[in-house]
């Protein structure tokens, strides 16, 4: 079984930054991808960036690209989201998800079988 856990959210303003973090535990936790998705006020669920567990490798949702950095550490099994420059319409419920396996749509949501709770970022203009 695998546990996510995210945290780090809040109410900030236009311009400024929040750092996500996503803890994982489960003895089964050997992720291939690990990924943040958002879920802003009456949208369908959308994702934001990607990130290759072991090479690191990631993929961003243009709309933040050059905001937002996504990162891990292996050695915590933490997963991160550093969000610069936030704007209004960044606010949503931000949600970490996992998958161990391999996949041609690694930007779908369907893809992941592990999800977290979700952490509310609320940017005020």
């Amino acid at each position: 079984q695998v546990s996510l856990v995210e945290s780090g959210g809040g109410l900030v303003q236009a311009g400024d930054s929040l750092r996500l973090s996503c803890a994982a535990s489960g003895r089964t936790f050997n992720p291939n991808r690990m990924a943040w998705f958002r879920q802003g006020p009456g949208k369908d669920r959308e994702f934001v960036a990607l990130i290759r567990w072991t090479g690191g490798n990631t993929v961003y949702v243009d709309s933040v690209k050059g905001r937002f950095t996504i990162s891990r550490d292996r050695t915590k099994n933490t997963l991160y989201l550093q969000m610069d420059s936030l704007k209004p319409e960044d606010t949503a419920v931000y949600y970490c998800a996992a998958t161990g396996g391999t996949s041609a749509f690694y930007t779908r949501a369907s893809t992941y079988p592990h999800w977290g709770q979700g952490t509310q970022v609320t940017v005020s203009s």
